[in-house]
């Protein structure tokens, strides 16, 4: 028993990274196009649909497409707490630097364990919570001394990471949710909401390589790895898991653009990596 309770627990915590690698691709691609931001989560979305839909299709079959009406209050609730999550996660990502919205997301585990606690009744280990007040203090470090970003900017990626933390919460707790058919219809929201405000539907021909890898890599790997791991772990460590995109986002831009953050902002990345490691391997010894 133990054995398979082991091998499930190692299957969520690489899943979660996966989702986290793709997730932190983010800004990269967000940065990679000329057009508007409602456009790019247009976009994003559609191809995000798209590829959701074929792995449901994929998996499920036709019956798949029952899942939307068992969705329930709870479906619904993660889709909308998703929407939020990413509108303000993209948005943020044109006001403030890559560096700082990744950083604010080390602020998720604290929402998850706060959330976790009041309706899961997970109480969190003495690492998650060392590891956590360590990650708070590599974000803090940045936002408060560094001077890279802006306010209305790291506002929108705190309002996105209290989001992402309802996320984990609800898919912890409702284990029973169609997954495939909730994130659907949580990029389905984000890209309603986005559509009223984009400039034109037209792309450039450029541009429209890297907003389908963007829907495809960042939306639908990315969630689908997500829901295939969260369900192992406790909320917190899929939040710290998750943190590990605050050095991942701010490396792609350096790789793709040669942006070198601040050394507050790497120095705070640094603090949130290992926090995040330290506690996987105190939690899997």
């Amino acid at each position: 028993m133990s054995t398979v309770v082991v091998s499930k627990h190692f299957l969520g915590v690489v899943c979660v990274i996966g989702a986290t690698i793709a997730w932190s691709t983010a800004g990269f691609f967000t940065l990679s196009v000329s057009v508007d931001t409602p456009t790019v989560l247009v976009w994003r979305g559609i191809f995000g649909i798209a590829s959701l839909l074929v792995l449901l299709l994929l998996r499920e079959g036709l019956q798949g497409i029952s899942g939307f009406s068992q969705l329930g209050v709870m479906g619904w609730a993660f889709a909308s707490a998703g929407a939020i999550a990413v509108l303000m996660n993209i948005i943020a990502l044109r006001e403030t630097s890559v560096a700082h919205v990744a950083i604010i997301y080390a602020t998720t585990p604290f929402f998850a364990a706060g959330l976790g606690w009041f309706f899961l009744r997970e109480h969190p280990s003495r690492t998650a919570i060392i590891a956590s007040v360590i990650a708070l203090g590599g974000a803090v470090i940045m936002i408060g001394l560094g001077a890279e970003g802006t306010l209305f900017g790291d506002a929108l990626a705190f309002l996105s990471a209290i989001a992402f933390a309802g996320v984990i919460i609800i898919a912890r707790r409702n284990p029973g949710i169609p997954n495939l058919p909730a994130a659907i219809l949580a990029v389905v929201m984000s890209t309603v909401v986005a559509a009223p405000f984009m400039s034109d539907f037209v792309v450039p021909h450029d541009d429209l390589p890297m907003l389908a890898a963007f829907g495809i890599v960042n939306s639908a790997l990315g969630i689908a790895l997500f829901f295939i791991g969260s369900k192992h772990l406790p909320a917190v460590q899929t939040a710290l898991i998750t943190a590990l995109e605050t050095p991942l986002a701010p490396f792609w831009i350096w790789l793709a653009f040669g942006s070198v953050p601040g050394l507050l902002t790497l120095a705070g990345g640094a603090i949130v990596i290992a926090a995040v490691i330290w506690h996987i391997v105190q939690d899997t010894a």
